[in-house]
């Protein structure tokens, strides 16, 4: 069940006019209090500080792929998935008023965004400059005299700052979205329509991950995604994450724990969560 959006404050990587600050809008409404921050590290920390903050984190990009950092502090966090979203990306090229892009030749965005628009500044010979946060991208050239800069960002981002959108919908893939989590320090009930997220790991022996798979394909439950990041300071050790239908709560699933726990090194369930609408 969702928070009372009227009383919600939710923190998110980044400064407004963000993706992840629409994200945050579009999962709690906009009634909330947002509270940005500089890095993903700070989000679950103030999340994990403060019983009454929620944080809205990125975990995939349908182009670019998984956000790394997010999965890794998965990993040693206590806070539990409560829920998820994902917002389509639809990049923009913004600069200050009167910037031509035959002008630019340079554009500052976060890493994620200016790998989805690779062709776009190949083939207008624009160098690329990573940032920390795409709005915050246009909030850096904002203090620059020169009108040969630019940045990726949303509209949104170019509108809160008065800056113009020199070009809109320069992303390579027009099938681009990115999924979030919603963190808390709650679980959350059965919906009829859920989710679960857990880590495993297995021991470094021949089979290991597929019998730990085969514990949960025979229980029944439907795996939606399963991603290995390293072990942070174990060399060649792996975590896996993976995503299935239903509740931990439901007896299907509860089975499919059980077996899993069985066959693995150890399980950690990140939580149980309805399914995003489309």
């Amino acid at each position: 069940m969702r928070v009372n959006s009227s009383r919600a404050r939710v923190a998110f990587q980044g400064e407004r006019g963000s993706y992840s600050h629409e994200a945050c809008e579009r999962y709690f409404g906009t009634r909330i209090s947002v509270k940005p921050f500089r890095t993903l590290r700070d989000v679950f920390s103030a999340v994990e500080l403060d019983h009454d903050v929620f944080g809205v984190v990125p975990v995939e990009n349908s182009y670019e792929g998984s956000i790394n950092e997010t999965y890794d502090l998965l990993a040693s966090t206590t806070l539990k998935v409560c829920g998820e979203t994902q917002v389509r990306v639809r990049h923009c090229l913004i600069g200050k008023p009167g910037t031509k892009a035959a002008n630019v030749t340079t554009v500052y965005s976060h890493p994620q965004a200016l790998a989805q628009c690779a062709r776009y500044l190949r083939a207008h010979k624009m160098e690329p400059v990573p940032a920390y946060d795409t709005a915050g991208s246009v909030k850096l050239i904002m203090t620059m005299r020169s009108r040969k800069v630019a940045a990726i960002a949303s509209r949104r981002a170019a509108e809160l700052r008065s800056m113009q959108v020199i070009a809109e919908g320069i992303e390579d893939s027009a099938v681009n979205y990115t999924r979030f989590l919603v963190l808390g320090k709650r679980t959350t009930g059965r919906s009829g329509d859920d989710k679960t997220s857990i880590i495993f790991g297995v021991e470094h022996k021949p089979g290991s991950l597929y019998r730990a798979l085969k514990a949960l394909s025979t229980s029944g439950v439907n795996l939606t995604k399963i991603e290995s990041r390293p072990v942070k300071n174990t060399p060649w050790q792996y975590n896996f994450y993976v995503d299935f239908h239903g509740h931990m709560q439901d007896r299907i699933c509860r089975e499919a724990l059980r077996n899993l726990r069985q066959r693995s090194t150890f399980v950690k369930v990140l939580g149980s969560y309805p399914i995003m609408a489309p």
